[in-house]
């Protein structure tokens, strides 16, 4: 092979490391992205592997204009985390066809490394970051091969001299992790369309919405109370409050009121830390019902938990909430009234039926306990998969299908109940929750979502009213998989039994919630109580940068300090290695090596000289001989020559 430094002809071995590591690097987007795109990966890596010849230039310039042009008709931009990564991975890969010289392989090389960036766009977790640590490794390696043109790399020496190199760079990560200045929010603003696709509990509520988030397995958030926990029957986790039924969907009116009406609490308050999983809207979720408010945080009408932004980060924070309250004993009138809105027309059943009960009852609370009864002695169904429901779908619901999930239940009783003359409105968010015995915290997922409702009753306020107790009283004692019958669509997880599985997966999720806390999680708040802990009350920028200068400097210097006392020069043969080492045991001894001396004259001086020494000299010697000259040394015969130099260290005296 020619080799010239300004050129550079990928050898097949080199072309193969390099294809190896983009390919690992675009592998986990393949999915996200359009299937031409893939196709165009999988034909230029071909092209490339058997070596067909490079296109001209115009040519590549004509692809690459019909590859962005192909990008914006699938995204219709050329911006934010989608179209920006599928621009990314085309461009690095029509960047093969035209890799010609040193420089070119380079600059993909660097890209890979950008491209595995990326993925956390997607994911932060733990089999993410040990899958990109495997790509960067073999990126490495890549970089390792290419910057020995001259001669073949065996691939183990190849990857162990990249694992080498990283293993260096962790204690300057790790500084590096720890000290680096934290700040409140981001340092860029990140595209929309990073957050889209957020699990999560929505603004709205229509027949199968609730009943559809139940169905993922997703952690919507995990919490650790500061004493026991609250019983189940009282783990209702507050999120949007919806009032305005349009016949289809309920829906969170657009003119709130400023502030929630007075509150009284009754009883002990329960403390307890809340992680949050990101998902892009304002509210917070927290126990029925909160008093202590996070920081950035206010309290709504409807005494929901509110951001003052979007939640797009993990989020964790502490909350103190009371179980017994009371709340809204004396509303305004436009909070009632906009509680008792229906529209004019439609579910005629219905409004015959809650008419009927109003005529008859002698307070609100009768109307009450009859809806309660209707669903609790009739023959209805708590199922996940309901009839689909036409126009009038209360009318339908109630005395049709029968058949239906907690939304179902809820918007129902609260049609009921303004159709009856009592103010009420439906409550989202989460019931219930999973104990986790390995880390003492409380796992509430998405399948855990749930809709109940409140009615204001004379004298005792907004009072919280769980249709779907009357129906599956098992859902709010034993969660949704005691509830529901085999068969449901339930997620894998809620499914699980089995005691090792159970075991298996709560010391997983226990790893993942670490994770999230100490590494995810590591922010401003956590890095200052580190450093008071060190010794720097509140430091400044200015004390954080020098100390890590001073943490990356004390490294390099270790490490410096370290080569040097090894003096093992880069790519230096094995057993000269070991040699030197017992060259210089003799040398503390006395006895020098000349320049011009070969090892079997100088194990014949040292005999002369210390015939003490002359056995294991000379075996130490021709074994040397032996290995340095020998085309492939046998690795088995190099290490019985390391055990020889150090048994003859260990002989000889300082």
């Amino acid at each position: 092979m020619r080799y010239r430094f300004a050129m550079f002809t990928l050898r097949l071995d080199n072309n193969t490391w390099l294809l190896a590591a983009m390919a690992l690097a675009i592998a986990p987007h393949t999915p996200r992205l359009p299937i031409w795109i893939s196709l165009l990966c999988l034909a230029v890596g071909a092209m490339r592997l058997i070596e067909v010849r490079l296109p001209a230039r115009w040519l590549l310039i004509t692809l690459a204009a019909a590859t962005a042009a192909g990008i914006y008709a699938s995204y219709h931009t050329l911006l934010g985390r989608d179209a920006g990564v599928a621009l990314l991975v085309a461009m690095l890969t029509l960047k093969l066809l035209e890799s010609r010289t040193l420089r070119d392989s380079m600059v993909a090389i660097f890209i890979s490394y950008f491209l595995v960036i990326t993925h956390f766009l997607y994911s932060q977790t733990i089999p993410t970051g040990l899958y990109l640590l495997l790509v960067v490794l073999i990126i490495t390696a890549t970089l390792i091969g290419i910057n020995h043109p001259g001669r073949q790399i065996e691939p183990r020496k190849q990857l162990r001299l990249a694992a080498v190199l990283l293993g260096q760079a962790v204690p300057v990560m790790l500084v590096l992790f720890l000290f680096f200045p934290r700040v409140p929010g981001p340092l860029w603003g990140m595209p929309t369309d990073a957050y889209e696709g957020m699990t999560g509990l929505s603004d709205s509520m229509a027949p199968g919405s609730i009943s559809k988030l139940s169905q993922s397995g997703a952690v919507a958030f995990r919490v650790a109370f500061d004493g026991s926990p609250p019983k189940p029957e009282q783990r209702y986790w507050r999120g949007p409050v919806l009032d305005f039924f349009d016949g289809r969907s309920w829906s969170a009116t657009a003119a709130p009121d400023p502030k929630p009406a007075d509150i009284t609490v009754t009883g002990d308050p329960v403390s307890y830390t809340l992680t949050l999983e990101p998902h892009n809207k304002r509210w917070l979720l927290a126990l029925d019902l909160p008093a202590k408010l996070p920081p950035a945080s206010r309290l709504g009408p409807h005494y929901e938990l509110l951001a003052d932004q979007p939640v797009r980060q993990r989020l964790r924070y502490r909350a103190v909430s009371y179980p017994n309250y009371r709340a809204g004993l004396y509303p305004g009138a436009t909070e009632l009234n906009r509680s008792l809105r229906l529209p004019a027309l439609g579910n005629l059943k219905t409004r015959e039926m809650a008419g009927a009960w109003k005529r008859a009852a002698k307070d609100d609370g009768e109307i009450v306990q009859r809806a309660l009864e209707l669903f609790r002695n009739e023959a209805f169904f708590y199922s996940l998969t309901p009839p689909l429901l036409g126009i009038n779908s209360v009318d339908e619901f109630l005395f049709d299908t029968r058949r239906g999930f907690c939304e179902h239940y809820a918007g129902s009783f609260v049609f009921l109940m303004r159709a009856a003359g009592v103010p009420a409105r439906v409550v989202t968010g989460y019931q219930g929750g999973e104990t986790n015995p390995f880390g003492n915290y409380l796992i509430v997922r998405q399948s855990d979502a749930h809709a109940w409702a409140e009615v204001w009753l004379k004298d005792r306020g907004w009072v919280r009213v769980d249709p779907t107790a009357a129906v599956a009283p098992r859902r709010i004692e034993s969660g949704l998989a005691a509830a529901l019958p085999a068969g449901e669509p339930l997620p894998l997880l809620a499914r699980m039994d089995n005691a090792w599985l159970m075991q298996l997966r709560m010391s997983w999720d226990t790893l993942n919630n670490d994770w999230n806390q100490w590494v995810l999680g590591y922010g401003q708040e956590r890095q200052y109580d580190l450093l008071s802990r060190l010794g720097f009350e509140m430091a400044s920028w200015k004390e954080l940068a020098v100390s890590l200068t001073a943490g990356v400097g004390a490294l390099l210097l270790a490490f410096s300090g370290f080569m040097l006392w090894r003096r093992v020069p880069v790519g230096a043969d094995p057993a000269s290695v070991i040699y030197q080492r017992f060259c210089r045991k003799l040398a503390r001894a006395g006895i020098v090596r000349l320049p011009n001396e070969g090892p079997a004259d100088f194990a014949q001086r040292t005999a002369m000289l210390r015939p003490d020494l002359a056995l294991s000299s000379t075996s130490i010697s021709e074994l040397y001989i032996a290995l340095r000259y020998a085309p492939h040394p046998n690795a088995s015969d190099l290490r019985q020559f390391g055990k020889r130099v150090r048994a003859f260290q260990s002989q000889l005296p300082d």
